[in-house]
């Protein structure tokens, strides 16, 4: 044995000596071609997902889909073949090992018993409609090998000079601009007319910003298509691009570099001293986990006023409106939303959606310190190591403003909305809309016909929005802390801010101030250029569309499809600076300031 192992590496290295020569311009052709059957791949499943094809039209995609996994595969065992080191390589790329494997399987099934391996399974499971069964698989099968390829493409990113700032910006705009191609296509909508170039770029921004707000009914409008696209465009917006693009990176076997670390940091209220990819991979599962709770629950809670047309669609509406309530995203596939006739009443799915809204705006950082088992190992070992700060303030704001957001939504309304209601129906309502109103969208009453004073109260509400390092939008309630504490800290006369026995440093203040007086700068200028592009709307109605459109909640008093060209616009900004966030923009903007030695004297002056 040993003899014949020693004979193997022998003519496995005189292989490689003689093909040497020949290993880079190959693997480089291949790597181009590579990118190329990608994007085609890409543009195939679009046109046949995007337009109503011919059945001579469907059967030639799924020639061109087969003959790009047999590229694929091709590509693989050529990499494998030029290896020095085959084995090394099939576990460094171990996902794309599978992914190859059970393609060969499927090959050879297909060779020796005339069918592909997933069909023989259908048929021995007596599953139907096998035409549609084969496409699908297919389809996933070379969207998970094109994920590879872009997971390859993307460590291309660390070779440009491009701060992380600029680079978050324009992942949003990639993912805008993508999302509003898509839902032009003509399979996208309902309409026998195409779909307004606007409507697309507002109802695309809304959904990447994870806003909510809707020109167009999502229920009638779009197709389960178009939903499909929508529910993508709030995932990957939720998480933002970038972080999508280091996942792949990492499902390709690759590195993260400091740029997207950088990014990852920003994005998830990380800690600077672990690493990206263990960071990125505990958000990830805390995402996937509570949007999978979330599903199953709501799944076995529809009742029998939702009547569905298959089994297919009731699984899709429980996950649309999983991903869409964690990402903080308001969206929904029934006209009105939660208000719809047949949800309004639906205390269990209300319960469930509003737990998951919480989850969402807590923040990653602080689902990771809450529900991670060594937080609490450390604590039983090290009693004085305590939570972070920024779970600190993260979890008590929530428990401050809920209750405090319902009490005053049942004070204001008692005698306006919550009359035809029970004392527990009333108390429900109450806490879903304080829940909402700070980040999902998602509303049980109709809004409408609330009175001044609490849209007033919910104006605050939204300003403030939700934790640091969440999907949730606002100022955050850390800036809010942070900027009461400043006010507090004079008020008393006392020299340096202070929090749970710490003093804050005064580049934090500076950046709170920063983001609070950029809000309240662009909402004020959003507000008078939707006063002068729709004056015949109620002030009172368009600061809490301009307010809800810049912190990325998406509640709205039903005058957004009454809007104008020149309105949809203002609110298309809002949301991406919004969402974007004020400081990110504001340091992609300008010049890094250079550092000076000296220091001038101390001014002073009046104040107040």
């Amino acid at each position: 044995m040993a003899h014949f192992k020693t004979k193997l590496n022998q003519i496995r290295e005189a292989i490689n000596l003689r093909i040497y020569d020949s290993k880079e311009q190959m693997l480089r052709f291949l790597r181009y071609i590579g990118v190329g059957v990608s994007v085609m791949s890409i543009f195939v499943l679009l046109y046949y997902h995007g337009f109503y094809l011919t059945e001579s039209q469907a059967f030639t995609v799924k020639l061109i889909l087969k003959g790009s996994l047999g590229f694929y595969l091709l590509k693989y065992f050529v990499q494998i073949f030029y290896s020095f080191s085959p084995w090394q390589l099939i576990k460094a790329t171990k996902w794309e090992a599978l992914l190859m494997f059970f393609l060969t399987i499927n090959i050879l099934t297909r060779v020796f018993f005339g069918e592909e391996l997933l069909i023989l399974m259908a048929q021995y499971f007596g599953i139907a409609d096998l035409e549609d069964l084969f496409i699908g698989f297919v389809q996933i099968y070379v969207l998970l090998f094109v994920t590879l390829e872009i997971g390859k493409a993307s460590q291309f990113m660390l070779l440009y000079k491009v701060s992380p700032p600029v680079m978050l910006i324009f992942s949003f705009v990639i993912l805008i601009v993508s999302g509003t191609i898509l839902l032009m296509l003509p399979a996208m909508t309902t309409s026998p007319d195409p779909i307004p170039v606007l409507t697309a770029l507002f109802t695309s921004t809304s959904a990447s910003c994870i806003t909510g707000l809707i020109v167009e009914d999502t229920a009638t409008y779009f197709t389960a298509k178009g939903h499909a696209v929508i529910m993508v465009l709030f995932q990957l917006g939720g998480l933002n691009i970038v972080s999508f693009a280091s996942w792949f990176g990492l499902f390709a076997g690759g590195k993260l570099g400091i740029k997207q670390q950088a990014v990852l940091y920003q994005s998830f209220d990380g800690d600077r001293y672990e690493s990206g990819p263990g960071l990125f991979r505990q958000v990830f599962r805390l995402m996937i986990a509570t949007e999978l709770v979330g599903a199953i629950f709501i799944f076995f809670l529809w009742d029998e006023n939702i009547v569905f047309d298959s089994f297919r669609e009731k699984v899709f509406a429980s996950v649309f409106h999983s991903i869409s309530a964690f990402n903080n995203a308001g969206f929904s596939t029934f006209t009105d939303g939660l208000y719809n006739p047949a949800l309004r009443n639906n205390y269990g799915i209300h319960l469930i959606i509003m737990l998951v809204i919480v989850f969402g705006s807590l923040g990653f950082g602080t689902l990771r310190d809450v529900f991670n088992f060594q937080t609490y190992r450390d604590k039983f070992v090290r009693p004085w190591k305590h939570l972070r700060m920024s779970t600190k303030v993260s979890l008590y704001m929530t428990g401050i403003l809920i209750p405090l957001g319902a009490a005053l939504f049942l004070l204001l309304e008692w005698h306006n909305v919550f009359p035809q209601m029970d004392f527990v129906e009333s108390l429900t309502a109450a806490f879903f809309q304080s829940i909402a109103m700070r980040t999902a969208g998602f509303n049980t009453i109709d809004l409408g016909q609330l009175s001044t004073a609490t849209l007033l109260v919910m104006m605050v509400f939204m300003f403030i929005g939700g934790s640091t390092g969440s999907t949730a939008g606002g100022i955050k309630t850390s800036t809010f802390v942070l900027v009461v504490l400043s006010a507090l800290t004079t008020i008393r006369g006392r020299r340096n801010p202070e929090l749970f026995r710490m003093t804050i440093p005064n580049e934090l203040m500076n950046k709170a101030f920063s983001i609070f007086l950029f809000a309240i700068t662009f909402i004020a200028l959003g507000t008078v250029l939707l006063s002068l592009t729709a004056p015949s709307i109620p002030l009172e109605r368009l600061l809490f569309e301009q307010i809800s459109a810049f912190c990325t909640v998406g509640v709205s008093t039903g005058i957004t499809a009454e809007l104008g060209e020149g309105a949809r616009m203002v609110l298309i900004s809002s949301m991406f600076i919004g969402r974007v966030g004020s400081l990110t923009l504001f340091f992609a903007l300008s010049k890094q300031a250079k550092s000076s030695d000296y220091k001038y004297p101390k001014a002073t002056m009046m104040v107040g």
